[in-house]
């Protein structure tokens, strides 16, 4: 899981004073996934992830980007 995703839970869920077992009450999602967005699991449900970040007006869709090439592969 990113990084920024991992601080944006965290910081939204410490600003509106909730527990992680409050938050996920809230989401409708487990506590022990709540702990592992947390933690950072490499791999999460994306509709669970988007029930949590609802409660924060946002949610994950796909974004361009641009793969970086490296120089010594060509």
């Amino acid at each position: 899981m990113t990084k920024p995703l991992i601080i944006f839970v965290k910081s939204r869920r410490r600003s509106m004073g909730l527990t992680q077992r409050e938050l996920a009450d809230r989401a409708g999602v487990g506590l022990r996934f709540i702990r592992e967005l947390e933690q950072g699991k490499t791999s999460l449900r994306l509709d669970k992830t988007n029930q949590v970040l609802a409660l924060f007006g946002h949610r994950m869709e796909p974004v361009a980007f641009r793969m970086e090439i490296d120089d010594e592969e060509s």
